[in-house]
């Protein structure tokens, strides 16, 4: 095979047999799961030519040596392949194909070299090999996402650009038939491994990470001629980026990549988000906003906690800030600030050994506390870090915050529920002291009406169609009054959002009379065939009758078809230009937030207006073509029927019940009770005329609605 005098038989050791051979090196054979015979290694000659094959005595004292080298290795990852650097270095070559020497992602990637080799018939593992495997690490990606954010192309196009590079080379390179699993390491894989070793030495780290391997690979002879000279990254920019990435941090542990970027990855910064416009209006929460602003600005204790029953808004409360914050609609001290939700449950997945979770929250708190008082941290849920990673005889997560929020180096927005905060975080005093509670009472239907009024336009954009402003009074009530186990706004915008999404889900569909004439047509077809094998007047009649039929239902079928169809696509222009108002309202609000009033003025009496002009004008086509009469085969708008069918579908309450009002309640109360007590009229009267009495205010508010005494013998019905 071309190159393969130059290339080294991958061994575990060097072994010198004889003093000639003392100052020479011996290859082995690559991974261990890559060789099921043994092989006597072969003696690298002065340059680098192999010079003939060991003895039996000389591969066993080779396999001892690399089964002890490899010893420590094997608890830690059985069945991994060991590698070790083919001729001699003057780098030290000892720990090249060491697992210990890794950190477990980078050990990762070597274990990939020879199956991808393989993929691309391959017996010549070269650097191109390593590339492409270490670019299957979201850490790379993450790498050169960071040096590409200087250059005109997106993130994804630069990685993507590198990945398909990388495997047109391979595909390039001569190709070996039945490769078999004798692989050979190149010497551009093994100037590779030593340039990551000294990359790692250079840098202070303790273990060979996936940057390592990144840097050597982009500064490998070979790939810089045959792929990455054409890039826009070069080998200083990619330095730039790692340093960027690491933000100062050192390999010190085998899994150091969770540490890197903490605060990007296990938060979601929920300015950037409101920058975006993907937060909803957070509408009636002024005064408890306000409230967390005030706490937020003092010297000490600057730590509110939102204290509420679930569903009342909590979260919502810290997207009003962020939104606020994004507005510059907040003090002084405020602006310019991040507010950042940590993700507990990121935080604590995939932490597999004791001390990976702290070391993951330490390196968030760090971040924040790195950022002099520009991060505020928003923790949902506040009472699951209390406990959080504890075992035995360690600290649980809330010790690592105590510190930092006593010093006040730390900002932070708790959110819990009360009874979560009298069982968790009122049994830690000195945790609880330093948090500051503000207390969020369940909105009143009057006020949930309001916010759902704010939160309409989102939804109808959403789901495609509309609802009515007595709809939405009716989730509120109906909600307040049925659905006793949940708590106000949350409960009624589920009803809101369940309505709209089941009527979408109609008016995507076939309309029930087109499937219903559909039906018709082939039943009228099976009868035609069924009726071709018989002879007979009756029979040619039918079939001439049948005729008829399927030609008017055809006719009747084309003309629905067509009304759907224009009706289906008038609520989609109607939808889309919906969609196109949020995103020029979006901008409008970036444009004065930015202070370019030219650009706001534009957009709002310009765009805007056309855009508000044209939706008009949809609306009324979609109006014509029936969609609002009770010709239309779609129904684009959610009534208080609606509203009413899902509280039922919910509850079990017949939908009836749910939309009679309670005069017609009272009113029909000596009926109902008649229904079910059969011949007591005397004590259904009573019964029925004391609620009345109670109901209509007419009886005393300090005693019971009534005392009655039902006397009769045993078996009546008492």
């Amino acid at each position: 095979m071309a190159g393969a005098s130059t290339a080294a038989v991958v061994t575990t050791a060097f072994v010198a047999p004889t003093p000639r051979a003392a100052a020479l090196a011996a290859p082995t054979t690559l991974p261990a799961h890559c060789s099921a015979r043994p092989r006597a290694p072969a003696v690298w000659g002065m340059f680098g030519r192999p010079s003939g094959r060991l003895g039996v005595a000389a591969t066993a004292a080779a396999a001892a040596a690399a089964a002890a080298s490899s010893g420590s290795s094997a608890s830690r990852r059985s069945g991994s392949p060991r590698m070790a650097a083919g001729p001699p270095s003057t780098a030290g070559t000892g720990n090249l194909l060491n697992p210990e020497a890794y950190t477990e992602m980078a050990w990762s990637a070597m274990t990939r070299l020879a199956p991808l080799a393989r993929e691309y018939s391959q017996q010549m593992i070269e650097s191109e090999v390593l590339l492409a495997s270490v670019l299957q690490d979201d850490l790379a990606k993450r790498i050169l996402q960071k040096a590409d954010e200087g250059n005109n192309s997106t993130t994804a196009n630069l990685a993507t650009s590198v990945a398909a590079k990388t495997t047109d080379f391979l595909r390039r390179q001569p190709k070996v038939s039945n490769v078999g699993e004798n692989q050979v390491m190149g010497r551009s894989l093994r100037e590779a491994l030593e340039g990551a070793a000294r990359l790692k030495k250079e840098m202070g780290d303790e273990f060979v990470s996936v940057e390592h391997l990144l840097l050597a690979c982009w500064r490998d002879g070979r790939l810089q001629r045959g792929l990455l000279n054409t890039l826009p990254v070069g080998y200083d920019g990619l330095v730039k980026a790692v340093e960027g990435v690491r933000s100062g941090k050192k390999v010190t542990t085998q899994s150091p990549e969770g540490t890197y970027e903490a605060l990007e990855r296990y938060g979601r910064d929920l300015t950037a988000e409101a920058k975006r416009g993907a937060l909803d209006p957070v509408i009636g929460r002024d005064e408890e906003i306000r409230r967390t602003i005030q706490i937020l600005s003092r010297r000490t204790k600057n730590n509110p906690v939102l204290l509420g029953e679930p569903g009342v808004g909590k979260t919502a409360i810290a997207e009003g800030l962020a939104q606020r914050m994004n507005s510059n609609d907040v003090p002084a001290n405020l602006q310019g600030r991040k507010l950042v939700s940590l993700d507990l449950g990121a935080l604590l997945a995939g932490a597999k050994f004791r001390g990976e979770f702290e070391e993951r929250l330490k390196a968030v708190l760090a971040e924040v506390t790195a950022a002099d008082s520009n991060v505020i941290l928003f923790i949902d849920e506040l009472h699951t870090l209390v406990g959080a990673g504890k075992t035995d005889g360690a600290m649980d997560a809330g010790q690592l915050l105590k510190p930092l929020l006593a010093r006040g180096e730390l900002r932070c927005i708790g959110a819990t529920t009360l009874d979560e905060y009298r069982k968790y975080i009122e049994k830690d005093a000195a945790l609880e002291r330093r948090f500051q509670p503000v207390p969020v009472a369940q909105p009143t239907a009057t006020d949930t009406v309001s916010i759902l009024r704010g939160l309409k336009g989102r939804y109808e954009v959403h789901h495609g169609v509309r609802i009515s402003d007595s709809a939405l009074v009716a989730a509120a009530m109906l909600s307040d009054r049925y659905i006793a186990d949940r708590f106000l706004p949350d409960k009624a915008i589920d009803l809101v959002d369940e309505s709209m999404a089941k009527l979408k889900m109609e008016s995507t569909s076939k309309p029930a009379a087109l499937d219903r004439l559909d039906r018709k047509i082939i039943q009228a077809e099976m009868e035609k065939l069924s009726l071709k094998s018989e002879s007979g007047p009756a029979a040619a009649r039918r079939r001439q009758r049948l005729d008829e039929e399927l030609k008017t239902w055809s006719d009747e079928q084309r003309a629905l078809e067509q009304q759907w169809e224009t009706e289906r696509s008038s609520l989609a222009e109607v939808t889309r230009i919906k969609e196109e108002m949020d995103r020029v309202r979006l901008e409008v609000d970036r444009a004065e937030s930015n202070y370019d009033l030219n650009r706001a003025a534009e957009l709002k009496y310009s765009t805007l207006s056309g855009l508000q002009a044209q939706l008009e004008k949809a609306e009324a086509a979609l109006s014509s073509d029936g969609s609002s009469g009770s010709d239309s085969l779609l129904r684009v708008q959610v009534t208080e029927d609606d509203v009413a069918a899902t509280v039922s579908a919910w509850t079990r309450i017949p939908v009836n019940k749910l939309l009679s009002t309670e005069r017609e309640k009272l009113l029909s109360l000596p009926s109902v009770l008649g229904a079910r007590v059969i011949g007591q009229p005397e004590a259904v009267r009573s019964v029925s005329e004391a609620v009345q009495r109670s109901r209509a205010g007419l009886s005393s508010p300090n005693r019971p609605i009534a005392s009655l005494l039902f006397c009769g013998p045993s078996g009546t019905g008492k």
